[in-house]
């Protein structure tokens, strides 16, 4: 593969990143959106990167494995884009890396849809695409090469077969069980597909599912939709996050109502279901607030780097690749999960896990 940006190319592209940057959706810099471009040798590859934002401690923890993978000590160029959870900006971000003519683009999509044009331009640039975390809408598939994320609807269903197999264990019956879910973005993969666990789960074992509230996968709205839901839903006894962030609002929102959380629910204590299984949600598994936390895996960098390995070496790859993720509890009540046919075993939460965690 011919590489694009060196020389006095390069040279210029560096001008016009510093440029954009002050004026808005930058890619390089301390501007609105923009990191400071990683630069290495003149013959390097140069990767654009298009990150959703910083919205949740699973997405640094994202950005820090690109970021490792694709180093100028690695010997690669990274224009990094944070979009700020905003889709305009990342399209303006994408068509940017057009321009400038990288070597490849990597893109973390906000939402499933809406790329159309910007994933038609791509292709007519001729510049290889691979996706990463989130995914497309399944009729864009012929524009990347290649998907590297997790399978969010097998995560809700571990997750809501936990719940089941607790709820059976303490002897609680389905109707029993009344539910609220706050989401995440909506329209994003990670949202579409955890619900639809949910939903399924509810109709198959007849729980109440009482509402939905957005959170934007932030602590900020997760706070305020439970504050919303409580004082709606006063009989809500479970809470089902789409990620860790979104849980620690729910859970300040439920303490400062004098509730607590737990999974004593005959007792008044309210569930906390979850998403990511970072340090600090593992530790709130740990502690009793959050009863189980299915794993989202952050760490595609390396994933994508062999990917872009392989296609510079004409290599074949499978187009379709998921990390592995696992499940966590604070004990064995439920010792392993059943999904699409298949056994997984819960990890019981220690503090050795926690302090291995890095993110």
């Amino acid at each position: 593969m011919s590489r694009r940006i060196k020389g006095i190319a390069y040279a210029a592209v560096t001008t016009v990143l510093l440029s954009a940057a002050l004026g808005g959706c930058g890619l390089a810099g301390t501007g609105s959106g923009g990191r400071e471009a990683q630069t290495s040798k003149e013959d390097a590859l140069t990767i654009g990167f298009a990150q959703v934002g910083e919205e949740s401690d699973w997405r640094r923890a994202n950005s820090r494995s690109i970021e490792d993978a694709f180093s100028a000590e690695n010997g690669y160029n990274l224009l990094f884009e944070d979009a700020q959870n905003v889709p305009e900006n990342q399209i303006k971000a994408v068509r940017n890396f057009i321009q400038l003519q990288v070597d490849y683009i990597v893109l973390e999509p906000i939402l499933e849809t809406g790329w159309d044009t910007v994933l038609e331009e791509v292709h007519e640039a001729g510049i290889p695409l691979i996706v990463a975390d989130r995914s497309l809408d399944p009729s864009y598939e012929e524009y990347y090469d290649a998907w590297v994320g997790a399978d969010y609807l097998l995560e809700g269903r571990k997750v809501c077969s936990w719940l089941q197999k607790y709820a059976e264990q303490a002897g609680l019956e389905p109707g029993e069980l009344k539910l609220v879910n706050i989401q995440g973005t909506i329209g994003s993969s990670a949202q579409i597909g955890r619900y639809a666990a949910l939903e399924e789960a509810a109709e198959a074992n007849g729980w109440t599912l009482l509402a939905q509230a957005r959170g934007d996968f932030t602590q900020a709205k997760g706070r305020e939709a439970m504050q919303e839901l409580l004082e709606t839903y006063p009989e809500l006894n479970v809470v089902y996050c789409d990620n860790d962030n979104e849980a620690y609002g729910a859970i300040d929102a439920i303490e400062a109502a004098g509730r607590v959380c737990g999974r004593d629910i005959r007792n008044g204590e309210i569930m906390i279901l979850s998403f990511d299984a970072a340090a600090q949600g593992l530790t709130e598994v740990l502690n009793g607030r959050i009863a189980c936390i299915g794993e989202c895996n952050p760490h595609h960098g390396p994933r994508v780097r062999e990917i872009i390995t392989k296609l510079e070496a004409g290599e074949t790859f499978e187009k379709i690749q998921r990390v592995e993720e696992g499940i966590f509890a604070a004990d064995q009540t439920v010792k392993t999960v059943t999904a699409e046919e298949q056994e997984y075993p819960v990890t019981v939460v220690t503090e050795e896990l926690i302090e291995a965690r890095g993110y």
